[in-house]
């Protein structure tokens, strides 16, 4: 089991992502994830950095915290085969601690290139050639690549490892699930379904199996149910909204119905360390082995020390 810390680049400036992710590995997490996007979900939130510019200065002031993107977009935003230079690189400069986890993106964020915003299943065909070319081209030598959504032409990545990073995959249903068997190393989901799991296993898969433990740490379970709900109140309306809608004042009206009660459902809130190993237990009976947890509360130091002296102890004895 493999325990990490979730960088929230969507309400954290760059240089404090940083300073969170030298804390977590001084408080004995195993890894950081960060999400990688250019919008943030609500008007809240005032950040959204360059996740490989973060992870890269990580990578320089960390030396045993693994790194993994969770998740990046690999065929709108991104061309794959900037993915593949990127991805190599960092493998490259944190000697061999990266994590490459992809998925099909969202409209927030991918739709700002103007190539609009497929439909699901061209997503999903878009996300597989992407696969394809990270693969070729991981593969070394010069590559060209003409899919029915992404081409590449005459391309190389010259710095390759010599351990490539794995890729994990966002997977949410079958389909998916199917793709991260075929062409990925491991699957990344967000919620405790082990259904998910069993269909990527049918279909092959095995490796790592990461995901997002909510949490939030607080004096008590009120302060942290208001703290998640500032910060997190658009992750109830499920993947299915989270993917189309397309700026944070769409996501502002989307939330109005969430109350500060329901986070309190959705989240480990407040300072009890079984709350908090209740819901982490969640996912690893599920069959997940690499969680990282959200933390959603007002003090990220607090919940560092809470990590070290209470809830990392417990959680690596169960």
């Amino acid at each position: 089991m493999q325990i990490g810390y979730k960088l929230f680049a969507e309400d954290v400036a760059p240089k404090e992502l940083i300073r969170r992710a030298v804390e977590a590995e001084r408080a004995g997490f195993d890894f950081v994830e960060i999400s990688d996007h250019f919008h943030p979900w609500l008007p809240e939130h005032q950040h959204s950095p360059f996740a490989w510019a973060i992870l890269s200065a990580i990578a320089a002031r960390t030396d045993t915290l693994r790194l993994a993107t969770g998740v990046t977009c690999p065929s709108i935003r991104y061309h794959p085969a900037i993915i593949a230079q990127a991805a190599a690189t960092l493998q490259i400069i944190s000697d061999g601690r990266f994590t490459l986890g992809i998925g099909a993106g969202e409209r927030l964020s991918e739709r700002i290139v103007g190539q609009g915003w497929p439909e699901v299943g061209d997503r999903h065909r878009r996300l597989r050639e992407a696969l394809e070319i990270i693969r070729l081209l991981w593969s070394g030598g010069t590559h060209s690549y003409r899919g029915d959504f992404l081409q590449l032409q005459d391309a190389r990545v010259y710095d390759l490892p010599d351990v490539l990073p794995e890729i994990v995959v966002a997977v949410g249903g079958p389909q998916s699930a199917a793709l991260a068997a075929e062409l990925g190393d491991g699957l990344f989901a967000t919620d405790p379904d082990a259904s998910l799991i069993k269909a990527w296993q049918r279909a092959g898969g095995s490796g790592p199996r990461y995901a997002e433990v909510p949490t939030a740490f607080a004096p008590d379970e009120r302060a942290g149910a208001e703290a998640a709900h500032a910060r997190f109140r658009f992750g109830p309306l499920g993947w299915k909204v989270l993917a189309e809608l397309p700026d944070p004042t769409a996501f502002d009206q989307a939330t109005q119905h969430v109350r500060v009660e329901d986070m309190a459902d959705a989240f480990a809130c407040g300072p009890d360390v079984e709350r908090h190993v209740e819901a982490f237990g969640e996912f690893a009976d599920a069959g997940f082995d690499h969680l990282a947890l959200m933390d959603g509360g007002p003090d990220p130091d607090a919940f560092f020390a809470f990590f070290a002296d209470e809830l990392g102890p417990r959680l690596r004895a169960r």
